[in-house]
């Protein structure tokens, strides 16, 4: 977990004392379980590279935002809504530390090149299928409702890997209820040979959420208007 950890530790030294006040702001974006018959379990790349069948560390925040608060023109196409939801996350303020340390230690002329790295290319990707992120994240999948990057470790490392994941970003339209449900679903395991017990800590798995929630909400406000 070197890359996690590494991460979630200073995140967790400069934001520890600040969790009272965090937890207030982020009251609206609230953990569900995700259900066992996810189709994100059984995925084929999770068979391919979760080979052992390991454990998964696993949690899903969603948030709720009124239908009239988001921008009209991403409601026009199907897909449009997803593809900003990702570009928010990836441009947000949230990710601006991750994103600096990673490109300070992986960001090259040649083995990194072509990847995502400013926030003004991070907005305006559109996330087909093999785009890569900051040396973290790759699409593996995409549908007009959902965006699912391998996470973990280098997209470079094509095989199994000690630290591998899914992050799925989803948007789903309830018209009937006036409002859009974001979500950001994660599945983490350890792929390259058999463990036991869960693939993440308990205080790096709490730190994880205190993160995706500051993902979330610091996403959200590009997509209002």
């Amino acid at each position: 977990m070197s890359r996690v950890r590494s991460i979630f530790n200073t995140i967790g030294a400069i934001g520890v004392g600040g969790v009272a006040g965090w937890t207030v702001i982020t009251r609206n974006s609230k953990f569900v379980p995700i259900d066992e018959a996810d189709p994100i379990y059984t995925h084929p790349y999770v068979k391919e590279q979760n080979p052992y069948n390991n454990a998964f560390t696993h949690d899903y925040c969603v948030r709720r935002v009124p239908i009239k608060d988001i921008k009209p023109q991403l409601l026009e196409d199907d897909g449009k809504l997803v593809e900003a939801f990702a570009g928010a996350v990836w441009g947000s303020l949230g990710y601006a530390f991750q994103r600096a340390y990673l490109e300070r230690k992986y960001k090259n002329d040649t083995t990194t090149a072509h990847q995502l790295w400013s926030r003004s290319a991070l907005q305006q990707a559109s996330y087909e299928p093999g785009t890569q992120v900051t040396d973290h994240f790759e699409v593996v999948y995409k549908e007009p409702t959902k965006i699912a990057f391998r996470c973990g470790d280098s997209p470079l490392i094509r095989g199994p890997r000690p630290n591998d994941g899914l992050f799925e970003m989803v948007t789903n339209v309830k018209k009937e209820e006036g409002v859009v449900e974001f979500g950001l679903k994660s599945v983490f395991f350890a792929g390259n040979q058999k463990t036991e017990g869960k693939p993440m800590p308990d205080p790096i798995e709490w730190l994880h959420r205190l993160y995706t929630k500051l993902l979330m909400e610091t996403a959200l406000p590009r997509l209002q208007r």
